[in-house]
């Protein structure tokens, strides 16, 4: 006994050759809306000349601040992830120069798991300018980085320096 059921399509089929479209007003995921970290609005809400550590390991790709992003848009770049002209947009000056006489023995890369970010911190020595540090555990090993960020009259930030400290011998 075969019983053949009838479906009724419950919405129009829809074309095949592009995307259906998004209907939803909410933001994507349901993310909840951004809101400042620990009463502050960013970086530059900071007093000048206060040293701030930050640690925002929970933190999604909306909450980031501009030294989290440019950590580990540096730290994919020196390990080898990423080529070198991937930062091209996102640095001025002799700071690409200088990640790319960086970059050219990838300094970073490790075998097995993958360095990460440990500590970021930031010192605001003026309007608009981040000088950050950052802590890079790399294969059982300890690096530090930094790096100046300065925001730009588009109020882009741009990585204007870069430097990573020697290797321990």
């Amino acid at each position: 006994m075969n019983k053949v059921m009838s479906r009724t399509p419950l919405s129009p089929p829809r074309p095949r050759h592009r995307p259906p479209t998004r209907h939803d007003p909410r933001r994507p995921g349901g993310a909840p809306p951004r809101t400042p970290v620990r009463g502050r609005t960013g970086p530059a809400a900071a007093p000048a000349g206060a040293r701030t550590p930050l640690s925002a390991p929970t933190a999604t790709a909306a909450d980031l601040r501009p030294t989290d992003l440019f950590a580990d848009r540096l730290l994919a770049v020196l390990s080898g992830q990423r080529p070198v002209h991937w930062m091209l947009r996102y640095t001025a000056g002799r700071a690409y120069d200088d990640l790319a006489r960086l970059a050219e023995h990838s300094p970073l890369r490790t075998r097995g798991p993958r360095p990460v970010v440990r500590d970021i911190g930031y010192y605001v020595p003026a309007a608009g300018a981040l000088e950050v540090f950052a802590r890079i555990a790399a294969g059982g090993r300890l690096r530090a980085m930094a790096f100046r960020l300065e925001q730009g009259p588009d109020l882009r930030w741009r990585c204007t320096a870069v430097e990573l400290a020697p290797r321990n011998p």
